[in-house]
């Protein structure tokens, strides 16, 4: 569903000296090995559309790391529309070693400023160092209380990223000796509670690339011969012409440490208990040709659809014989399942609507001016759905501004006589605090219908359909999104769809998300409010 966001990728490429040369390398050679750094990030553009940037390392410059970021996308900030321009930048910033992010906000706003990297130069090498960030820190308001508390700090910015900047600089200016970066990473992370992955290189030619102790966020790589690549999906890594076999996830807790001298090592930085994968990971956010953990993107949508497609028969709601039945699915993410209940029911599935690639980002806009940006996303096709009862095959519902207006197009333009909605997850009925973009109960559709816990009945579901404008509506259960990704429900983060969270403080916003709902605080930011909280 468009109106659902998640907050960025990450992704990071390190060429080491005196082992080879890779045959991923350009004609430009190993030296020059960041030009394939924005083609990763183009990648996993899904990931974030509001900015991008990468650092890079390059000993033989004064400026041993240098950085590029700008509010945009890939190709936007990049210049890669603009051939002499973008080899302009390409040479300006080669290196051997790069990492890279692309940004959707859910803490901060939308400028230059918060575009990542983030770099923090020092007349010290050990301590000049630009890292990325994917995700979201649950205990963010408490770290940020903690640190302005003796009133000699100062944060510029409105965002998470930023105090992890300044809790690595502050461990690393406090350390006696030198401070080794998984050391660093251990004690940065001990006051972490929340779901992140990282990518971080020091002007030294140093690279981290670190995964949460509980691995909701995720984190492929490849390491073949002298080349190391990695990002937030294997997408990336298969683009540039990895074979699936060669990349791997890396393990909740664990960190890869590169060093330009000694090669590459894993290792463990925090203990994990047991892995909380956050599964709209695999619903939703990751790129269809992804796979992630083990566990493929792809295949997990379309035993989406079987699941639909099961309970469509045990519903015997809608004729499925009958040659005017035909299922559309909601574009893009939706395609899987819809073909695959399609191909269970033996019912036509047919390509009913046509995105819009460029009607804009629709979550940027607010209010009225969103509704109208998601009237102009997608366009009905009268010749596929007029007189025709449609089956509408959508991933989720959150907000239900695009549903509500693409349901009325659907009539009005498409001329369908009946419009039949499944939806291939269950309600979402509770905030996320890791990274997706939604962060109060009252922003959600669900809970109005069927409450905090989540509770499916057939009058509630019909409830929403005759408001939403459907002439039936159905979700799936939570039990089938373990079977459909194929891991145990006890491996994945299901807060949004359950109300219990992995985390301590992630619990906690919860709790007083409820306290808030239907009032005026309920228009925060939720997580902001825990540090207030937690001094009662």
């Amino acid at each position: 569903m468009s109106e659902l966001h998640h907050e960025c990728g990450v992704a990071a490429i390190y060429h080491l000296s005196g082992r080879g040369r890779s045959p991923m390398c350009g004609e430009e050679g190993p030296r020059q090995i960041s030009r394939l750094l924005p083609r990763m990030l183009l990648d996993i553009q899904n990931r974030g559309q509001l900015a991008a940037g990468m650092t890079t390392l390059n000993t033989e410059r004064p400026d041993l790391l240098r950085t590029r970021r700008d509010v945009g996308t890939v190709t936007e900030v990049f210049r890669l529309n603009h051939r002499a321009k973008a080899e302009s930048l390409m040479k300006s910033l080669a290196g051997r070693a790069a990492i890279g992010h692309v940004r959707y906000a859910t803490c901060g706003q939308d400028d230059r400023s918060y575009a990542q990297p983030f770099e923090r130069k020092h007349i010290h090498k050990r301590k000049w160092f630009s890292f990325c960030f994917n995700g979201q820190l649950a205990n963010y308001g408490v770290l940020k209380e903690r640190l302005l508390a003796d009133g000699d700090h100062h944060l510029s910015l409105d965002t998470d990223t930023e105090i992890i900047l300044h809790e690595i600089g502050r461990i690393l200016s406090e350390a006696p000796g030198r401070i080794e970066w998984i050391d660093v990473l251990r004690q940065v992370a001990a006051g972490f509670d929340g779901a992140y992955s990282l990518a971080l290189l020091s002007a030294e030619g140093e690279m981290i690339v670190a995964r949460d102790p509980l691995g909701i966020k995720p984190m492929c790589y490849v390491h073949e011969g002298p080349l190391f690549a990695a990002a937030s999906e294997s997408v990336a890594l298969l683009n540039l012409g990895f074979e699936s076999s060669q990349i791997k996830s890396l393990a909740p807790g664990h960190a890869i440490v590169i060093h330009p001298k000694k090669g590459l090592e894993i290792l463990q930085f925090a203990k994990s208990p047991k892995p909380a994968h956050c599964f709209f990971e695999w619903i939703y956010f990751a790129n269809v040709a992804s796979t992630l953990d083990d566990r493929s993107v792809y295949l997990s949508r379309t035993r989406l659809g079987e699941e639909l497609a099961k309970a469509e028969r045990e519903m015997g709601r809608v004729p499925l014989d009958d040659p005017d039945t035909i299922i559309v699915p909601v574009p893009d993410t939706s395609k899987a399942a819809a073909d695959a209940m399609a191909y269970e029911l033996s019912i036509p599935c047919r390509e009913g609507l046509i995105r819009n690639r460029y009607a804009g980002r629709t979550f940027i806009e607010g209010g009225r001016a969103r509704k109208a940006k998601a009237a102009t996303k997608y366009t009905p096709l009268r010749e596929v759905m007029e007189g025709k009862r449609v089956i509408l095959v959508e991933d989720s519902i959150v907000r239900s501004t695009t549903m509500n207006v693409l349901l009325d197009r659907i009539r009005e333009v498409g001329g369908a006589k009946e419009i039949h909605v499944r939806v291939a997850c269950p309600p979402i009925i509770a905030p996320c605090f890791y990274g997706i973009d939604m962060s109060t109960i009252d922003q959600l559709i669900a809970p109005k219908y069927f409450g905090v816990t989540g509770e499916l009945t057939e009058s509630s579901q019909q409830k929403l359909a005759d408001d939403l404008g459907a002439d039936t509506l159905s979700y799936l259960p939570v039990e089938a999104i373990a079977r459909a990704i194929g891991l145990p429900a006890e491996h994945l983060c299901r807060a949004c769809v359950t109300g219990e969270y992995p985390t301590d403080c992630g619990q906690h916003l919860y709790q007083i998300a409820l306290d808030n709902r239907g009032s005026k605080q309920d228009s925060q930011r939720t997580y902001e409010q825990l540090a207030a909280a937690l001094q009662k």
